[in-house]
């Protein structure tokens, strides 16, 4: 394998486990805000603690998927899978925004079983968990999605928004339990309607997850100024007259180029070569964007 695709594929699989460590670490989160929830929900009688708290340990496993996703995608190419195994990471971004409307279905059934069934009103320091909560998790939210827009990686960002949506979830308990004190008697299922209104903001958010993952799941272009770097490096490469096709896939957490270069039509193959050569390491180098592969095709110029 040449050297520059080979120092690309590892810097690729840095980035992969740098990010399944961070994916490990928001894993071990959920499990300790699951135990935290669940505790205040049953003793602070509040289901909408309870339902979050189920919704933690449920993220667990599609945190999971993506820890796992990422694992895959760090392995490099092989003769079975020549591109590499990039797309194991949109893949598991979309089984976690799938996994998201399960989880909103299932919550809401809940919450209207707890609305119709008479109960007892939330304990006042539910509230503390709660704040706890949210902080927490929004923390966690902004830090992951910076990890993802560093590395480019869509499954970060499926992941960073599943944590805002939990944060979102908590705010809506909050909010609920706050009437349902407020109000007294007769408001004791304010924190379940709270619960209900949360599955429908963690339905949104399944939708724009479930978009993004689908987009690079089927290789939409890239960004148009993206191309137009690819482009103006390929250009800048002594030798190339023009270019035709510019296409850019993403690749997990990587791009793959497929060029068309117009040469002199005089030039013997092997300086048509050379430029090719040229072009692809110059793309390759450039560590604007991470690109792990590049096509070059010439064409003689008209």
């Amino acid at each position: 394998m040449p050297t520059a695709i080979a120092r690309q594929h590892a810097a690729t699989q840095r980035r992969a486990h740098d990010s399944a460590r961070l994916v490990l670490r928001g894993i071990a989160l959920n499990a300790t805000l699951a135990a935290v929830k669940i505790a205040g929900g049953v003793f602070g009688h509040t289901y909408a603690l309870i339902a979050d708290g189920a919704e933690s340990l449920l993220d667990i496993l599609s945190s999971t998927l993506v820890w796992a996703g990422f694992r895959v995608a760090a392995r490099p190419p092989d003769a079975d899978h020549p591109y590499g195994h990039g797309k194991a990471e949109p893949l598991a971004a979309l089984a976690v925004a799938l996994f998201v409307f399960v989880m909103a279905g299932w919550i809401a059934v809940y919450a209207v079983h707890e609305i119709i069934t008479p109960h007892q009103g939330p304990a006042w320091w539910t509230l503390l968990v709660l704040a706890g909560v949210i902080v927490v998790k929004m923390i966690f939210s902004r830090r992951m999605e910076a990890a993802g827009e560093e590395v480019g990686s869509t499954a970060l960002g499926v992941e960073a928004l599943h944590h805002w949506s939990d944060a979102m979830t908590s705010a809506a308990a909050f909010v609920g339990i706050v009437i349902a004190l407020w109000g007294g008697k007769g408001w004791e299922t304010a924190d379940d309607w709270a619960a209900l209104f949360a599955c429908v903001v963690i339905s949104f958010n399944g939708v724009g997850m479930f978009g993004k993952a689908l987009r690079d799941v089927m290789d939409t272009a890239v960004a148009q100024d993206f191309e137009n770097e690819v482009r103006a490096l390929a250009l800048a490469v002594p030798g190339v007259a023009a270019l035709d096709k510019v296409r850019v896939r993403k690749s997990g957490l990587s791009h793959l180029v497929d060029i068309q270069v117009r040469v002199d039509g005089e030039l013997t193959v092997r300086a048509g070569h050379d430029i090719a050569h040229a072009v692809k390491d110059a793309l390759l180098a450039s560590g604007r964007h991470a690109i792990s592969d590049v096509s070059v095709h010439i064409e003689p110029a008209k």
